[in-house]
């Protein structure tokens, strides 16, 4: 799908932009823009899109994102309720970060996190340990204190190993997307109904497109057939589903849009490499070790 191009207006008194969103909900929003995106999300679970990337995100999810990646998040619940998704992002331009590392070579650290940023990066609870706090209290300390926190968040993040790439190829946005209209509301619909059956011929008309114009577009703007990008969304309905809740696998099953559980099953191992019933052990697993009674001193 073509992304949409977001405007980032940075003030004039400031030299890169803090932005603390909480929302009832992250609607999916597929974009880009030309600055870097440090994001911190808290207290939301979802799906997470970067470039050829399709994730579950939840709690803590902290990334670094590189100009025009395209991305976007799409919530389905919160970690504690009543309450908001609330996402911490900073944005800066590459001209003003390397132009800083230009001048402080003490800074020079940051500049192989710039580069992976390209693919997208992923920070694992090591690197949540180091800098979510100061992400995350950002907005209560005065300007001139937020620009030396944030760069001392970067040198952080940059002496970590506990970070991983997203998108398997650096995947940036044409400056002038074609199809973007039609792609959008193809998605839109995907997003509403995946769930359901979905057949070629309904979104074809909602393109405006024959069965197989639609399929290379939607194959040239994803890297993915529709039936994987619908398949990716259905197991990670039921990667939530298994995390949150002790529905049967039969019922998961149901509520995500499979036909059975053991097409379920098979479908789920393929993408996950490993059973629903793995998985949901793996995340009880973890679930015990974080809490107060599975820590050690």
């Amino acid at each position: 799908m073509e992304p949409w191009f977001e405007a980032v207006s940075v003030p004039a008194d400031r030299s890169w932009l803090l932005f603390d969103r909480r929302l009832p909900e992250f609607p999916f929003n597929w974009h880009y823009h030309p600055e870097f995106e440090l994001t911190l999300t808290l207290n939301s679970a979802g799906m997470r899109f970067v470039g050829d990337s399709v994730e579950n995100y939840g709690d803590g999810d902290l990334v670094l994102l590189g100009p025009n990646l395209p991305h976007a998040w799409q919530s389905h619940g919160l970690i504690n309720a009543p309450g908001v998704h609330r996402a911490v992002v900073c944005w800066f331009t590459r001209d003003w970060i390397e132009g800083l590392i230009a001048l402080t070579p003490e800074l020079s650290a940051i500049t192989p996190l710039l580069v992976e940023s390209g693919h997208g990066i992923c920070f694992g609870e090591d690197a949540l340990a180091k800098v979510g706090e100061r992400l995350a209290t950002l907005h209560k300390i005065a300007p001139e204190q937020q620009i030396l926190t944030l760069l001392g968040v970067l040198v952080d993040l940059a002496r970590v190993s506990d970070r991983r790439p997203l998108s398997a190829g650096e995947v940036t946005a044409s400056t002038a997307p074609r199809d973007r209209a039609r792609m959008q509301r193809v998605l839109n619909h995907i997003h509403a109904h995946y769930i359901g059956t979905i057949s070629i011929k309904p979104l074809s008309e909602i393109a405006h497109l024959s069965d197989s114009q639609l399929q290379r577009l939607f194959k040239r703007s994803t890297r993915m057939t529709i039936s994987q990008y619908i398949g990716q969304l259905r197991v990670g309905g039921a990667c939530r589903l298994l995390a949150q809740t002790d529905l049967s696998l039969a019922r998961i099953a149901e509520e995500t849009g499979f036909s059975d559980a053991a097409h379920f099953s098979r479908q789920f191992r393929a993408a996950r490499g490993m059973t629903p019933g793995d998985y949901r052990r793996q995340f009880d697993q973890t679930q015990r070790w974080q809490s107060p009674a599975g820590t050690k001193d």
